[in-house]
């Protein structure tokens, strides 16, 4: 199953993604299908989270690159492959190579988090850092492709990639036949583009929808001119996702098969990492939580059975800590107060016992005591609180007020 340049636009058929199931047979594995009745409860379905988190490498991408490198002829694996990634293609390609003996060079940017260095060179990869976004990385492997001859294993823009990527697809109908609607994340599009083939060519009545980050959302606009156009500087939590422009490969087939496209926020997206974690105990990516992101913000708009693809794991502990803090305060778990007390002995314990009585714990406690717009005797204090909800944080707020403290807003 190798393409040349010339036919790197050929369309992508369901022929091609049941011989990638077959070539991936033993290599990647087949995901669990996890119920959510949490999920279900608020769509008013049934709510399937389809696991690729859970797969080799921690991400779906291990199906396209295996797919890709193993359509090479001898010649072109003789001269290894290169490719660039942040994260979770590095490590596909990685492991790939390793497994199908091909030497990988894998550039990566200066600012990639270590475990996602350190894992892409456990599974065999040669790791160069170079650039600090990934257009410059991206750059960088083109020329080494260029000045070497090691083949280019593209994250999302080519057949090859996008049929390895559709056997979630075929997973998804084995495992629920009776399937309404796919939600998936975007990014590139081959992911979408795969799933799309495999389940349309079977399914047609299935409605597949997908989803991107509002701050790195190309697929919009590039659907409404009706070619790939370009976002520039996409910013979001999601890198998984953050792409500014769609492949053309995958964007002919997105353009025709996906039905919809929508877009989520960073809180939403930082909302349904925390759901992941806590209802379905699964470590997700901000990218890979998309699905469920938009499920969350429109949980009506979806005829079930639904499944949304969970398509990471691979998130830094360091983000991991920053978005489940930023998840907790878009769902009123966290509040800030600042009021006005008189500065005395025992005031702030008077303050502190008013807190333990409505169950607000006290993360952190700052005192103003300098502003000119405070009396000679008043203090200003600030606390950071967590609480269990958008109703405990009211509550908290009225028993400070009604105990004579003037909160400020």
């Amino acid at each position: 199953m190798s393409y040349s340049t010339a036919d790197s636009l050929r369309r992508v058929t369901l022929d091609d993604v049941r011989g990638a199931q077959k070539m991936l047979t033993g290599v990647a594995r087949v995901t669990a299908m996890e119920g959510s009745r949490h999920l279900s409860a608020q769509v008013g379905a049934p709510v399937h989270l389809k696991c690729e988190n859970l797969q080799r490498t921690g991400s779906f991408k291990l199906r396209g690159a295996y797919v890709r490198i193993a359509g090479l002829l001898p010649e072109e694996r003789a001269a290894g492959v290169v490719a660039a990634s942040a994260g979770n293609h590095a490590q596909g390609v990685a492991l790939a190579s390793s497994l199908l003996g091909v030497h990988a060079t894998v550039f990566m940017p200066k600012g990639a988090p270590l475990p996602k260095i350190s894992a892409t060179r456990e599974y065999g990869a040669e790791v160069r850092l170079h650039g600090q976004v990934v257009d410059e990385t991206l750059a960088a492997a083109e020329e080494y492709a260029a000045e070497t001859g090691a083949v280019f294993i593209h994250p999302f823009d080519h057949p090859d990639v996008i049929a390895g990527q559709g056997t979630v697809g075929l997973e998804i109908l084995d495992q629920c036949p009776e399937v309404g609607t796919i939600v998936v994340g975007i990014g590139g599009g081959g992911l979408a583009a795969g799933i799309a083939v495999a389940v349309k060519s079977l399914r047609p009545d299935v409605r597949i929808v997908g989803v991107q980050a509002a701050g790195a959302a190309a697929y919009p606009p590039s659907l409404a001119a009706g070619h790939p156009v370009t976002v520039q500087n996409p910013v979001t939590m999601a890198d998984g996702i953050r792409v500014g422009r769609p492949g053309d490969v995958p964007f002919a087939i997105v353009e025709e098969l996906v039905d919809e496209v929508r877009t989520v926020g960073e809180d939403q997206l930082s909302a349904a990492l925390l759901l992941c974690l806590e209802r379905a105990k699964l470590v997700v990516e901000p990218a890979g939580a998309s699905p469920v992101a938009a499920l969350l913000a429109e949980p009506g708009a979806f005829a079930g059975p639904v499944v949304a693809v969970l398509s990471g794991g691979n998130v830094d502990p360091v983000l991991m800590q920053r978005v489940l803090r930023h998840g907790m305060a878009a769902q009123g778990r966290y509040l800030a107060v600042r009021l006005r007390l008189t500065d005395r002995p025992g005031a702030l314990a008077t303050l502190l016992g008013v807190l333990s009585v409505v169950d607000a714990n006290v993360l952190d406690v700052s005192h103003v005591r300098t502003d000119p717009r405070l009396g000679l005797a008043e203090a200003e204090v600030e606390l950071h609180l967590e609480t269990k909800g958008p109703v405990h944080c009211t509550e908290v707020g009225q028993a400070l007020r009604e105990a004579g403290y003037t909160v400020i807003d």
